[in-house]
């Protein structure tokens, strides 16, 4: 027999069938048969038993029924660009990028938060060295420590190898690496998968080296302990492998910087176009580039609140109107460098911003572009007075901007005549210094000190705030003369101001958790008390009369320390996001000050850093589920998709009729989703169940019998049917089906229709997928045999010919039957002839398509032995994956399923008679979730397993009983990396 279980790959647009001939003896089964599919060999895993069942009418046979699928995440494009970039990142060329960066490195080039003494100084922290006391140790063993490196310029970087402290106990067992261009706004160096943390040693002398995923870019590293050896101390020392680098860089100044490119006169059309740019900016919004043709066309890239839309205009005035045609990105505002290409193939582009890919159709008149003008950082051109399409221009800077192989800046250095810039634009990135912190937790709070005495000038505090979250403390403080509170807070994401005791409430403002900068001031001046937000962006102003406040000891940021007692009492959550640009008194705080701790107290920050991190881009959330996030996590609304679970991954409905008779559904409308978590949406069919069979029908147009209506001057009457499935749907649902059939019948009177036996067709039908394909056989008759169903079966009005029609009689007749090809189906059109000559008359009808049997829903296979097994190509779910099966079977114990990674593995087994558990490992550690059944599972009747997993949690389902859950770390590991085949039924 063969067993036949469908796979949905997440890498590929299609989904791939395995053929595996199942032996009756019960021993390993042959290689699968693969279609669409690479097979990947890999080896067996750790014995295990095998599952061993019985039917009634085999006591030694297992019957196992299942269905797995892996599922997709954002679109099929954007997964493939990132491989694509992986591939790209890694290999970088041919250039060897391994060399040793910080052995030759002077001890200047150093420092560190503290030092246990000056042998400790962290410029003995080099890799195999034992100078000093053999490497850097701080003077206290805690999670605020750090070590950092300046490399003395921009440099790739690799690798990273640790070693703990020559001769001693003291290791790091886990820590963060961050990077950065200036020595200031750093940047945790993240996994492909998210995860933050690097492994570190388990000893003092072992080396442990990292190859970095990601490619950094960076001048400054900064590594910081999580995890040190319990019987010691933090010690360190440390090795950074890559290359140099070297780049071109321009500063834009956000006023009238800008360079236009022009190219040579008679330059000509082109049919392909790359441009290629890296950017950093402290604004999230202004003109990063245009491209003009000549005849006024536009093409614009814009950042928009943190995010990158590419534009397109048909006109150079704001009348003209702008087309949105993609939008990639978040958070692009944080000062660090980001990479831009765009790729125009014809009337295709892929735009891509640091991993993300969007494939894009342009307008048609793009397909062959004629650059004009192509213009770098400014709304209006140099000498154009142009409407500005645009509110800013934009503020930062551009590295290695090419087009079309063309190195803008460096021909901008050589004063090429194509390229013109403005005098104020430099060939050097000139940045200003914005030092955030960031708070972290329920524990985090920033203590500043107040005013001794009530100032006469009152109180001014003023900062900037990022979140994802609608609820926190910003600030608070005591008013001990007036014996009450202040309180600044989010709430529903609004600004709130509450004076304790004075019952006076301020609101202000609204969506404060949109992830962008928003500035608050909070003045108290001649008894007036104003609040204003957002001032640069036009914000709201709130102001109370007759109320004058002032600090007398403490300001509080973000939350309060655990005894603060009396002077800081919140009813409010702790506050989790970045602040910057803190004043108080009109004095700006120097942050960096509060981290060497020479200003204030602070708890659980992390200085000089953003930690924000935009969870929705990409969306993680599938078939269109509305993505939201908060600081620790994001949420998926599946309202409407027909999707549930954590990432809107599972149809909520069945993959076909049979499946709803199964349920003990009657006859009715239905929806059902043939690919179940795949990309092709649920459709709206009838089903009809029979006694015999399960009939799905998709209606079209047209299904009643309709009389031929001759168009003057045409030969021939051309009919269209439109279903009410789309393309991929009709096709997954035929596919899918184990029989398909339409009706298709013609009624005549003196019009012919095949005009057998000899002459040409005067009419036929198209079918199939697409358009279909050209048929000159009519229903109840075979393929390419030219005849209708009478000349099939030898019973034609006149035997000279194969259709009752083509006897061109003056009574009606019929020519009438069932297409039953299912690659011929459904019936796109139909193109009838002879129909204009004097008394010709035809009548058609076309019926809806009506498919039964459902092909993978009843795909048993049957073990009856511990050596029995099928084994398939390695199991790709990435990132989500589900797997349903039935089964029945009289062992109280095995193995459904398992596939084996390097250290990642999934596995579904029997564990006893009254418990499935569903396991899995994606580098985190274990993870497990199980049901227990009351009722025992070797019962030999059918039980339904349901299992899904992705990057928050997993699931498994037990028949009807309630649905187990366990969820996934926050910020671990989340890919799943498989590389042996997937084994069923033993291992």
């Amino acid at each position: 027999m063969n067993v036949r279980v469908w796979v949905t790959d997440m890498e590929l647009p299609r989904r791939s069938l395995l053929v595996l001939p199942l032996p009756s003896a019960g021993l390993a089964v042959t290689p699968p048969t693969l279609v669409g599919l690479e097979e990947i060999s890999g080896v067996a895993g750790e014995d295990k038993s095998s599952l061993r069942a019985c039917l009634p009418a085999a006591p030694s046979a297992c019957a196992f029924i299942m269905d797995v699928e892996a599922g997709r995440v954002c679109g099929i494009t954007a997964g493939a660009a990132l491989l694509l970039l992986c591939a790209f990142g890694t290999n970088a060329g041919a250039e060897v990028c391994d060399g040793p960066l910080v052995a030759s490195l002077l001890p200047s080039s150093f420092r560190s938060s503290s030092q246990l003494s000056s042998s400790h100084a962290p410029g003995f922290a080099k890799l195999n060295r034992r100078d000093g006391a053999g490497g850097w140790s701080p003077l206290i063993s805690d999670r605020s420590q750090w070590l950092e490196v300046d490399l003395g310029e921009r440099t790739r970087i690799t690798a990273i190898a640790t070693q703990g402290r020559y001769g001693s106990s003291d290791w790091l067992t886990s820590y963060l690496l961050m990077f950065s261009d200036t020595g200031h706004n750093w940047k945790q160096y993240r996994q492909e998968d998210s995860a933050g943390s690097f492994p570190g040693n388990s000893n003092a002398d072992s080396v442990v080296q990292h190859q970095l995923q990601q490619l950094v870019i960076a001048r400054f590293l900064r590594l910081i302990p999580l995890d040190w050896n319990p019987s010691g101390r933090i010690g360190l020392r440390l090795e950074t492998y890559g290359c140099p680098y070297t780049s071109d860089v321009m500063s834009f100044d956000g006023s009238s910087s800008a360079l236009v490119y022009r190219p040579d006169p008679g330059s000509g059309e082109t049919s392909r176009d790359v441009l290629s740019l890296k950017f950093k900016t402290l604004r999230n919004s202004g003109m990063l580039l245009q491209v003009e043709e000549q005849d006024g066309r536009v093409l614009s890239l814009e950042l928009d609140k943190g995010k990158l839309l590419l534009l397109f205009r048909r006109g150079r005035t704001l009348s003209s109107g702008a087309t949105h045609l993609a939008s990639l990105g978040g958070l692009l505002d944080d000062q660090l460098w980001h990479h831009v290409t765009v790729e125009r193939h014809g009337s295709h582009l892929n735009l891509t911003v640091d991993k993300l890919t969007e494939r894009v159709q342009i307008p048609t008149e793009f397909s062959h572009l004629e650059v004009e003008e192509l213009r770098v950082g400014s709304v209006d051109g140099l000498t154009s007075q142009r409407p500005a399409f645009s509110k800013r221009n934009f503020h930062g800077c551009l590295e290695n901007l090419s087009y079309n192989n063309l190195h803008l800046i460096e021909l901008a250095k050589q004063k090429d005549h194509r390229v013109t810039v403005t005098s104020n634009v430099t060939f050097s990135c000139g940045e200003s210094v914005s030092v955030a912190m960031t708070f972290i937790g329920p524990q985090s709070f920033l203590q500043l000190p107040g005013r001794t005495a009530t100032s006469p000038q009152g109180l001014s505090v003023g900062f900037q705030f990022r979140t994802w979250n609608k609820a926190g403390l910003l600030l608070t403080f005591n008013l001990p003369q007036q014996g009450g509170a202040v309180w600044l807070y989010l709430s529903e994401a609004k600004l709130h101001l509450q004076i304790h005791k004075t019952g006076k409430v301020i609101s202000t403002g609204a969506a404060f958790n949109d992830g962008q900068w928003h500035s608050v001031e909070l003045c108290s001046r001649q008894g007036r008390l104003t609040v204003v937000v957002d001032r640069e962006e036009g914000g709201g102003t709130q102001t109370i009369s007759s109320l004058h406040l002032a600090v007398e000891r403490n300001i509080y940021f973000g939350g309060c320390p655990a005894n603060a007692s009396q002077e800081c009492r919140s009813p409010f959550s702790a506050f989790q996001g970045c602040m910057r640009s803190l004043t108080v008194d009109n004095q700006d705080i120097d942050l960096i000050m509060v981290q060497q701790k020479q200003l204030g107290h602070y708890s659980n920050l992390l200085i000089d850093m953003c930690g924000i991190i935009d969870r929705c881009s990409p969306s993680r959330c599938e078939h269109g589920g509305r993505c939201s996030q908060s600081w620790t996590t994001f949420h998926c609304n599946c309202s409407d998709t027909g999707y549930s679970g954590a990432t809107c991954h599972s149809s909520v409905f069945e993959r076909s009729c049979e499946a709803y008779k199964h349920n003990g559904n009657t006859s009715g409308y239905f929806y059902i989703d043939v690919d179940g978590s795949g990309p092709i949406k649920p459709q709206l069919v009838y089903c009809n169940m029979t006694e015999q069979n399960t009939w799905m029908m998709i209606q079209h147009n047209n299904t009643e019998l309709t009389r031929v209506q001759p168009s003057p001057g045409a030969d021939q009457h051309l009919v269209h049917f439109s279903y009410s499935s789309e393309e991929e749907q009709l096709l997954a649902a035929i596919s899918q089906s184990q029989h398909c059939e339409q009706e298709l019948s013609y009624q005549c009177r003196k019009s012919r229709l095949l005009n057998t036996p000899e002459g040409s067709p005067f009419s036929w039908w198209l079918g199939g997928p697409g358009t279909g394909r050209v048929q000159t056989y009519w229903g109840g008759a075979h393929p390419g045999s030219r005849q209708c169903a009478c000349g099939l079966q030898g019973n034609c009005v006149d035997l000279q010919h194969y259709c009752n029609c083509d006897a061109d009689r003056g009574e009606w007749t019929e020519d009438a039957g069932l297409l039953t090809q299912k690659e011929s189906l459904p019936v796109r059109s139909l193109v009838l002839g002879d129909v204009h000559r004097p008394g010709s008359e035809g009548v058609y009808r076309v019926g809806p398509l009506r498919c039964h049997g459902d092909k993978n829903f009843w795909n048993a296979a049957f073990f009856d032995k511990e050596t029995s097994y099928l084994h398939f190509p390695t199991f790709h779910g990435e990132l989500s994956a589900d797997i349903s099966f039935l089964f029945k079977t009289t062992a109280s114990s095995g193995v459904f399923l398992e596939n084996l990674g390097i250290k990642d593995f999934i596995r579904i087994e029997l564990s006893s008679s009254s418990r499935v558990v569903f396991s899995l490992d994606v580098g985190n550690g274990p993870l497990e979730v199980y049901v227990n059944s009351s009722a025992p599972l070797n019962n030999n009747r059918w039980h339904r397993v349901r299992a899904e997993r992705n990057i928050k949690e997993a699931t498994l389902r037990l028949d009807d009983l309630p649905v187990a859950t366990q969820a996934a770390p926050a910020d671990g590991h989340f890919s799943l990396q498989l590389n042996s085949q997937l084994f069923i039924a033993s291992v």
